[in-house]
Formats: structure tokens, sequence, C-alpha cells
């Protein structure tokens, strides 16, 4: 009944604009995270600020098609939605390519790399991220995980750039080549004004000029990243939560200590190979406009709407500038596909004998990572005890729950599991081993890895 009754609540409360917070509540102190990995964009209500009915919400504005990757049924608010909540959501996204949304012409790729949905009134006017930026040489920027875009500077330029200055950084903003970072640069090279991106997080580049520097590659879990070393850079921060920050390491991010209080923080995700997967976050809150109407606002310090009471969070920011941007995100993001393992990356014959055994019933891995999209998120929700994880994590979301993660260029992103305690895919299927008392003998754990490197 919960998971039914869910939607129409959350759509309605949505589509309301109900919540306890006022619309100049304060950003999180601990804003670095972006994008974020799961979500819907909810049924009826705000687009999807909260809920999980469809994809992209059930009736909306712009209706299903739109022009080119539209994400169909969520619309430009989604406030009409139906009045049978998430029952009607359907499947949402019918094109994806082009990220576009059908009622407002929002083009989603330009929204995951470009738009800041307002935060810069939190990482300006409140954590003076401007102030810090514009002293760091890109050393510094990249010694802490920030990467350029090589692309969007001239060659010339970038062959000549002295790394060590400040006034490159500043250059470099200016030129929108820093990936996730949006500055407003005046006349005398100060800058003015500063806010993130979803890119942040969820884009890398492809180190083809030096280590942090060359093209982008969007989707890719920026692992290298310091968030929290970053934010505490901040001179509006208190030394204890500065200590929080400096504690979590690269690659990581916690969502929910500005929200709890509790300090743990998990692996950034990567964010290609989204198309047809469930409930795109550890936890299995929702599907994954959800969650990017969660970072967006509570995390980047955005303009917009998000209610949850299972969590305990409602933030509303007026005017709303995120919702109407909730279809095409998601339309841009299951448009990124997943990388191909490279050639040679694996043993095919080994890798044939490990798929045999993850469907067989020895290894039992496909009584979770089934289907498609190698997870049954749709169906069920596992407690940490079934899969031994710890379940701090869990405990701190809306489900209590953890949901099988979809297995998707596994390769590419280790660590694995959401807070990194599996350093290797030998080491992955080790823990379940023995925690599912599997009794696989070297041989057979050493082809199961061949099979996982070759998803």
């Amino acid at each position: 009944m919960r998971r039914q009754i869910w939607p129409m609540i959350l759509g309605v409360l949505g589509a309301m604009a109900l919540g306890a917070c006022s619309d100049d509540e304060e950003a999180p102190v601990n804003a670095a995270g972006t994008g974020g990995r799961g979500g819907t964009s909810g049924a009826g209500g705000t687009s999807g600020a909260a809920g999980r009915g469809g994809q992209s919400g059930s009736s909306g504005q712009s209706g299903s098609g739109g022009s080119a990757g539209s994400s169909g049924s969520g619309g430009a608010a989604g406030s009409a939605g139906t009045t049978d909540g998430g029952g009607s959501g359907g499947t949402g996204a019918t094109g994806g390519s082009a990220g576009t949304d059908g009622g407002t012409q929002f083009d989603g790729r330009d929204v995951f790399r470009n738009d800041t949905f307002g935060d810069e009134r939190y990482w300006t006017d409140q954590l003076r991220m401007h102030e810090v930026v514009e002293t760091v040489p890109p050393t510094t920027a990249l010694a802490v995980g920030l990467k350029v875009d090589s692309e969007m500077v001239p060659a010339n330029v970038l062959a000549t750039a002295d790394l060590s200055a400040p006034a490159t950084t500043v250059a470099l903003l200016k030129l929108g080549a820093v990936v996730g970072l949006k500055a407003e640069v005046n006349s005398s090279n100060k800058v003015t004004r500063l806010g993130i991106t979803c890119a942040l997080c969820h884009s890398d580049v492809d180190n083809s000029v030096q280590a942090g520097i060359g093209k982008r590659r969007d989707g890719y879990a920026n692992r290298d990243l310091d968030p929290g070393k970053i934010v505490a850079l901040s001179p509006a921060l208190t030394a204890e939560q500065k200590a929080v920050l400096n504690s979590w390491g690269k690659g990581k991010y916690d969502a929910r200590w500005n929200q709890d209080g509790q300090n743990k923080p998990v692996l950034i995700p990567p964010i290609y190979g989204l198309k047809d997967v469930a409930l795109e976050t550890y936890t299995g809150d929702g599907p994954i406009s959800y969650w990017n109407s969660y970072v967006a606002v509570t995390q980047m310090g955005g303009n917009g709407q998000f209610f949850d009471p299972r969590v305990d969070v409602s933030v509303i920011r007026t005017p709303d500038v995120v919702t109407p941007k909730l279809p095409a995100l998601y339309a841009y993001q299951i448009s990124i596909p997943k990388p191909t393992p490279a050639q040679g990356s694996f043993d095919a014959a080994a890798a044939a004998r490990g798929k045999a055994l993850f469907e067989g019933t020895k290894a039992k891995c496909s009584s979770c990572h089934s289907g498609a999209t190698l997870s049954d998120a749709a169906e069920r929700l596992h407690a940490a005890s079934e899969t031994g994880m710890e379940p701090v994590h869990a405990q701190r979301s809306a489900t209590g729950k953890y949901r099988t993660t979809p297995l998707r260029a596994l390769a590419l992103h280790a660590p694995y599991f959401h807070d990194g305690s599996a350093a290797t895919l030998p080491a992955v299927v080790d823990h379940y081993d023995t925690h599912l008392s599997l009794g696989l003998t070297a041989p057979e754990k050493a082809d199961l890895v061949e099979y996982l490197k070759s998803l």
C-alpha cells in the first residue's frame, strides 16, 4: 500500500508547493555534490520534485512527444499531473539523444554542463568561493580533482599557459573550461559570481593533454575530485564544519550530512548507461529526477523545490528554476551510453565461463542482478544484512534498504560498493563468496571477474 500511495501524496504535495521551509532557507554547508545518480521525475506534481511514478511524471504540460529527446509526460511544470499519481507514469522519455524537453525547449546537455540553477546565491553570497578560486593556481585545482576541458581552450593558449599562476585559473574560468564550475569574470579579471553544475562530480576528461586536462567525458564519475576539501576552503565555514568536509577524501561525498548531521560519505557514482534503470540511487529512494531534484536543491543550493517527508526534508525556494528543467536533464542523462570495454581488457573465454556461473545456481548472482539492467531494483530492495553491506547509509535513507546495483562498465570505476569498501573486482567476488557461503573455487572466482570486466 505504501508504494502505491506515495506517488500520489508526493505528486499532489509537489504540485501544491507545500513545505515547512521558507523560500529563503539557507543552502547546506556541505553542498558540493552534483547530479546524484538516482531519482524520478515524479508523478504529476512539480515535474518530479518528489515521488516515483513512471519515468518522468504522469501528465504535465508538454506531452509525451516533444522535440528530439523529449522527456515526455512530465512537462514543463508538471503541475497538472493526473489524479492517479504514479499509476499512469508510463515510460517517460521517448527520445533522449538530444536531451530536449518538448514543452520548454531546454537542452539537457546544456543543463547538465552549464546550469547552476541559481546556486550562486550559495557558492558566492554565502560561501564566498569566488574569492577563493581566483587565488588558486591550476596546479592546486588539478590536485583536488578539478578538470579542464581542453576543447574550450585555444590550443596555442593551452600550450603556453602558466599552470602555476592563479591568473590562469581565472582565464580558464572565463573561457568556461573548468568542468562543473561557472563563473562571471569582470573586465578587471576579478571573479564576481561563481556556481557549480552537475558536471562537477559527474564528468571527467580523457587526460589527452595531461592528467586532469583533456576532452570532456560526461557521465564518468570524477573519482579524483575531493569535494569536501574544496568546500572546506570557504572562509565562511566553522572549524568543525571544515573538519568534517576534510575527512571525506577523493571521490566521496555525503549528500545527507547537511540534513541529518551524520558523517558517512559514499562514492560519487558514474551516470552513464542509465536508460531503463530503476531507482538509480544506492538506497532506491526514487528514480533519476527525484535525485536530480534533491541534489540541485539541497546540495547545490539551487532555486527550486524538494519535499519528501520520508526523510524529513522540505526546501522551497522561489522562483523554481530546477523543476522545469528536470525532464530535459533526465533525457540527456539516459542518452549517455555506458563505455564499451577496451579491446583486450578481459579474457573472452574466461568471461563466457564466468557468465555461466553468474547466471547459474552456484554463484547466484542473477537472483538479484537480473533482467536487461542486471538489477531487480524495480521489484524489490534488500536489507543490509542480505548482502553484507554496512547498514548506516541505508538507515539514513527513505527506504532503509539497498538496491541491487546495475552493472555498467565496472572495470572503469573502482572501488566498489556504495562506500568503496571493495577496492577491486576480485574483492567484490570474495565478499559475496564469503557472505553468501558460495564455496567458489579460485578459478571460478577468476572467471567471474573476467565476466564482470566484460560488462
